[in-house]
């Protein structure tokens, strides 16, 4: 397992890097793939904040936690994290979708390039990401252990590429494309 450890507002410190990394590997033994994991560790006044995203296999979990000690905050992240892990491992046991049907997404953000020029849009950052095969309720439990506000995903049981999203009532919304 690879976990970066960044420092912001703070100076680093060995020994809160070899902490950090530590506990975040603890994770490793809930996941049968290789995970990549960033840690975020920053002070603001008297807040000592801890930002945790992990990558495992195409799946993404966040979680943060603030203190007024740094190492108690690494230690209360940590639980969070691990409590994610160990819900989401419950309920993929139950499903579990066919391997090697997954798609190569690409998502493009386009902006106007000026007041004038509003009808030629400009493309400002390009995003590339491999869509996992998984169904409706597998979706929404990505997007309960993510912060993200969508997801695209390749459905397992009709084979197209659907988008999962928070609505703003805390519910979400499924949009599947129809052929014409």
């Amino acid at each position: 397992m690879q976990v970066s450890v960044t420092f912001r507002h703070m100076e680093p410190s060995d020994a809160l890097k070899t902490y950090a990394q530590e506990r975040i590997s603890r994770l490793v033994k809930y996941v049968d793939r290789p995970m990549d994991g960033q840690v975020t560790l920053s002070v603001q006044k008297f807040r000592h904040m801890v930002e945790v995203t992990l990558n495992a296999d195409g799946i993404r979990i966040t979680g943060g936690e603030s203190h007024e000690d740094m190492y108690a905050a690494i230690d209360l992240v940590t639980d969070k994290i691990e409590r994610q892990v160990k819900k989401y491992r419950q309920k993929i046991r139950k499903h579990k979708p066919t391997p090697g049907k997954e798609l190569r997404w690409k998502r493009e953000i386009y902006e106007p390039t000026s007041f004038e020029d509003e009808r030629q849009p400009v493309v400002v950052r390009t995003e590339s990401y491999f869509v996992k095969p998984m169904s409706v309720d597998e979706a929404a439990m990505q997007m309960d252990l993510s912060e993200r506000e969508f997801l695209v995903f390749n459905n397992a049981s009709s084979q197209t590429v659907n988008v999962i999203y928070r609505r703003r009532d805390g519910n979400y919304g499924l949009i599947v494309p129809q052929n014409v």
